[in-house]
């Protein structure tokens, strides 16, 4: 990692340590050593114990005694508890959304990133494009506890999605996210969340799978 500058130290450090853990860069359950990070990030270990401790609240790092600092590991219970408790959310953005806000509106945002997926050149791209679907909900909910209760699990869910795209799951969901699009013109939450739901569980054996070699290799 090369040095970075040294303003908003822990938005930086914070930032950074988020999206190597999301994007797989730093390994599920590796040693987060803040004397190493010092050395490689070219800063004292306060700013980086804090961006940490930010870490920890977002259930990406998690601390054991006489260990210390660690990526969050999973098991298939993680898997399911994370995607039941995002579905719960991104259901309740759904029908909010649909009921408070501009329906017109919502279609041209969700087109565009429907677009956004169906061009997507890499499994990154694709992350982010659904990343971007899902939070149309929540930008016309009208609700910030909703929006402020997602950002606490979206980094665990990020994770998920990024690991279903390592495992070559790229460009199988259209149909499901032109479902989510249909039901938007026609007026139907029902259907968008059906649609969301059939997702879902679609990507759900491929993560379970994946937690389970991870452990068998353990």
């Amino acid at each position: 990692m090369a040095a970075i500058k040294k303003q908003s130290l822990v938005d930086q450090i914070y930032r950074r340590l988020r999206e190597d853990i999301i994007k797989l860069r730093l390994p599920l359950g590796s040693k987060l050593n803040v004397s190493e990070l010092q050395t490689a990030l070219g800063v004292s270990c306060t700013p980086i114990r804090e961006a940490l401790n930010r870490l920890q609240q977002e259930g990406l790092v998690t601390y054991e005694n006489n260990v210390g600092a660690r990526v969050l590991t999973l098991a298939g219970h993680d898997v399911l508890e994370i995607q039941e408790l995002a579905m719960t959310l991104h259901t309740a953005a759904i029908r909010l959304a649909m009921r408070k806000g501009d329906r017109a509106a919502i279609a041209r945002q969700f087109a565009a990133c429907l677009e956004e997926y169906e061009r997507a050149g890499s499994g990154p791209e694709e992350v982010m494009a659904i990343h971007h679907m899902v939070g149309v909900f929540y930008h016309n909910c009208g609700n910030q506890r909703l929006d402020d209760s997602m950002l606490a699990i979206q980094g665990q869910q990020l994770l998920l999605r990024y690991i279903y795209s390592a495992c070559g799951e790229r460009g199988k969901n259209s149909g499901d996210f032109r479902r989510m699009y249909q039901g938007i013109l026609d007026g139907d939450p029902e259907a968008i969340c059906a649609a969301l739901q059939e997702n879902t569980g679609r990507t759900e054996p491929v993560l379970l799978d994946y937690v389970r070699r991870q452990c068998a290799e353990d």
